[in-house]
């Protein structure tokens, strides 16, 4: 069943904008990663969770999606993410630049697979400038972003694709928008240990 929702779990970057996110789905996705493994249990991360449309025009304006197909400028206008979670290291309990980035990693994965489970989709994003995104959101200083996920109702199709050694792995979409994910195979990436 994990595995059926893993493969569920794909990164969105269209969404239904009559499907609000509310409140209570957004605590219950950072419930979720607040009770995930930390490194040395330091738990140093704080979440801002947006969904209001004067916070979500904010956001929007200061991240990119899929820096492979550049040329679509994704979201489509009336497709942006309903809801948005910034994932935050506060350094008045850690200033350590690297060492909570894998905390950061688990985080946004098991807020996405709540969303999944959930019927709805996400986009991990760490293509933003941090400082602007800080301001824009009137974060306290010691409060850096680290990523952010976007959320809401999925209407795009995604296929996840197998393919052989050596192949390309730039996901893609067809002439009809299908969106195409390839993956290595499992034998491809497993290396063998005696």
């Amino acid at each position: 069943m994990i595995k059926d929702l893993i493969k569920k779990n794909r990164s969105v970057r269209g969404y239904d904008v009559s499907r609000e996110v509310t409140n209570e789905e957004l605590r219950e996705m950072v419930d979720c990663a607040r009770l995930s493994a930390s490194s040395v249990n330091m738990q140093p991360l704080k979440y801002v969770t947006v969904n209001t449309p004067e916070g979500r025009d904010k956001i929007v304006k200061l991240i990119s999606f899929a820096a492979k197909l550049s040329e679509l400028h994704l979201p489509f206008s009336g497709t942006e993410p309903m809801a948005y979670i910034v994932i935050c290291q506060d350094e008045n309990i850690s200033k350590s630049e690297v060492g909570y980035l894998t905390d950061a990693g688990i985080a946004a994965q098991s807020i996405t697979l709540v969303a999944a489970e959930r019927g709805l989709g996400a986009c991990i994003l760490g293509y933003f400038s941090p400082k602007e995104m800080a301001d824009a959101l009137r974060l306290t200083e010691n409060l850096r972003p680290l990523l952010i996920i976007a959320l809401g109702k999925s209407i795009e199709d995604i296929k996840i694709v197998e393919i052989e050694e050596g192949e390309s792995t730039d996901y893609y979409r067809d002439e009809n928008g299908m969106h195409y994910v390839p993956k290595r195979k499992l034998d491809d990436v497993i290396v063998e240990w005696e």
